[in-house]
């Protein structure tokens, strides 16, 4: 027997499909805004959870490092609570991630010259001297970069400083005072870019979503 399905029956079953999808959807993409920050083309998860550890880290605050006029990468900095000054980052105890997208490329050389550079007007030499077989071994993690490369810079407390590259685990490297100099790079009184570290302090972020 055929049955006939009138328009009107059509048009009705097609309204309960689109009245249940419509909510999953716009859930989806609600849940996507809220969680995570854009920063021109570069998004970052607001909130990670490190290996290794059972603590969840919020994005404290994000931004670009420029040199000159030119905008190198994203840089963003995650901790367990909301932080507003070095000192204040200094003083958590449990992980941390520095995170480094790359919006150009840089070379090996260049990069590591850059980092070295924070390390040295932010540590006292006797300090740095302490560090320099760490740094050197530090330095030898990193390759030429290109851009959407990321760098992840964690502290896992007890234990060591972790490098990776594009998910890739390049090495660890012993000792919380190396991740104090480390965060000093972008933190400390002379930092890499004074509004990157403004904004990684959420001072002067620069989001958008």
């Amino acid at each position: 027997m055929l049955v006939k399905i009138t328009k009107m029956q059509v048009f009705r079953r097609y309204s309960t499909s689109l009245m249940i999808a419509l909510p999953v959807l716009f859930s989806v993409l609600f849940s996507a805004s809220i969680n995570a920050r854009q920063l021109g083309d570069v998004t970052l998860p607001d909130s990670v959870t490190l290996d290794g550890t059972d603590a969840t880290l919020k994005l404290n605050g994000m931004g670009y490092r420029t040199k000159f006029v030119f905008d190198v990468y994203v840089g963003g900095l995650y901790t367990e609570s909301r932080v507003e000054s070095r000192d204040a980052v200094q003083a958590l105890k449990g992980p941390k991630r520095i995170v480094l997208h790359m919006v150009r490329e840089v070379s090996r050389e260049k990069m590591t010259a850059a980092l070295n550079d924070g390390f040295e007007k932010n540590t006292s030499e006797k300090q740095l001297e302490k560090l320099q077989s760490r740094l050197k071994t530090f330095d030898s993690y990193f390759p030429d970069l290109k851009v959407s490369d990321v760098i992840l810079l964690d502290f896992i407390p007890a234990t060591e400083v972790r490098v990776s590259v594009n998910g890739e685990e390049k090495g660890l490297i012993e000792g919380a005072d190396f991740y104090t100099a480390l965060l000093d790079v972008w933190l400390g009184e002379e930092p890499a870019d004074d509004d990157l570290k403004d904004a990684m302090l959420g001072e002067e972020e620069e989001e958008e979503y």
